[in-house]
């Protein structure tokens, strides 16, 4: 059983930069991949950036969106600069390990003028 919480959202205008935070909790020892989807407005949910192995970024974001994870602190990171408006979506942390997937309830990041 896993709980993620997101946190970080909110408005930023165009060109500026927002970190979110995702607490994992609960048991985390088999997550093998940890992933930030996000759901724009009429749109459907998509894959943003994972990090398991490796990282993975969609093309949309690849250059300006950073996802690191500090283990430590159960805590995993989406750094993401150079925003444009095209990037407002509610954004979702998920967790995956050998039994289910998890994810967190969203955080709202608006790029607006």
């Amino acid at each position: 059983q896993v709980q993620l919480v997101e946190s970080g959202g909110g408005l930023v205008q165009p060109g500026g930069s927002l970190r979110l935070s995702c607490a994992v909790s609960g048991i985390i020892f088999s997550i093998s991949t940890l992933n930030w989807y996000r759901q724009a407005p009429g749109k459907q949910r998509e894959l943003v950036a994972r990090i398991s192995g490796g990282t993975y970024y969609a093309d949309s974001v690849k250059g300006r969106f950073t996802i690191s994870r500090d283990n430590a602190k159960n805590t995993m990171y989406l750094q993401m600069n150079s925003l444009k408006p095209e990037d407002t979506a509610v954004y979702y942390c998920n967790a995956v390990d050998y039994r289910d997937q998890y994810w967190g309830q969203g955080t709202q990041v608006t790029v607006s003028s």
